[in-house]
């Protein structure tokens, strides 16, 4: 009896991972070092994207996986369709829980990482080109408020984010994770000249301080302006007085019970709620 065997390749390249050592996910285990490489090389500069979600929006949004990161059990489990997509071009890397712990130096959310390719910062004016409303970032470093305010910015109808040079990067893992992938949603990029440039654009601008002459977040006129730019600050000091001098506005945020101020990502979320373009029911319809 004559029988003949076919061999059927899998979709995907799988690769078992059993080595600390093996160079193959330096990707994953020195991220330091690619943040680094994204300053030198930005063309060639990876960012990591933590959980299925997270990674299927950024997927969604056009970002190149390079390479997959994750556990047996994921292969076939939440990550089934997300190794499906990659197919045979992209190496998915698998191992041991405890193992894959080490190998990153800290414990998986959901088991799942993957490596992705950044892409060309796009400049400031098509940033705004069509925007309302927008959020500036000054010197916000935290990365878990980062990642917040691009939740909140997407949720509550922001157009886009500008960050000035010494704000932590939205690609951070940390950041991406926090932002629930809304970083790969929200338009953003790097504002290299002064917030009061924005006026070129034709925005006003309104500074998030605490000063004795500020107007009320719900004060009329802030939600007239047509173009809008809602400037936040670091966590300790907020805003530099220069760019609270040189702002349209400085506005706070009515509080109670001595509060003096809130943590930026609460505050960005209160500011871009009011400030937000607010839509107009639309006409019922006759009978």
């Amino acid at each position: 009896m004559f029988i003949q065997f076919y061999f059927v390749p899998l979709p995907f390249i799988m690769i078992e991972i059993t080595s600390l050592d093996d160079s193959r996910v330096s990707m994953f285990s020195q991220l330091t070092e690619a943040q680094l490489r994204m300053t030198i090389e930005p063309e060639r500069g990876l960012f990591i994207a933590e959980s299925p979600k997270v990674i299927r929006i950024a997927l969604d949004a056009g970002w190149e996986p390079v390479a997959l990161l994750c556990e047996h059990k994921h292969i076939t489990g939440d990550a089934k369709d997300i190794v499906e997509r990659l197919g045979s071009s992209v190496p998915v890397y698998v191992g041991r829980r405890e193992l894959l712990a080490q190998l990153t130096g800290y414990t998986l959310t959901r088991g799942v990482l993957c490596a992705m390719r950044r892409k060309p910062v796009p400049t400031v004016e098509e940033v705004v080109r069509d925007a309302r409303r927008i959020v500036v970032l000054e010197a916000v470093t935290d990365t878990t408020n980062i990642g917040a305010i691009f939740r909140s910015a997407a949720a509550l109808d922001m157009d886009a984010v500008l960050l000035t040079r010494d704000t932590c990067d939205p690609l951070n893992r940390r950041a991406v994770r926090v932002s629930m992938g809304t970083v790969f949603q929200v338009p953003w990029t790097w504002l290299d000249a002064t917030v009061s440039s924005l006026r070129d654009y034709g925005f006003r601008t309104a500074a998030m301080a605490l000063r004795d002459d500020s107007i009320p977040l719900d004060h009329p006129q802030l939600a007239q302006e047509p173009r809008l730019a809602i400037i936040m600050g670091t966590e300790g000091d907020g805003l530099p007085q220069q760019t609270i001098s040189d702002a349209d506005y400085t506005v706070r945020i009515p509080m109670s019970h001595g509060v003096d101020s809130l943590n930026v990502a609460a505050a960005a979320a209160v500011a871009c709620w009011q400030l937000r373009i607010k839509k107009t029911d639309a006409p019922e319809a006759k009978p």
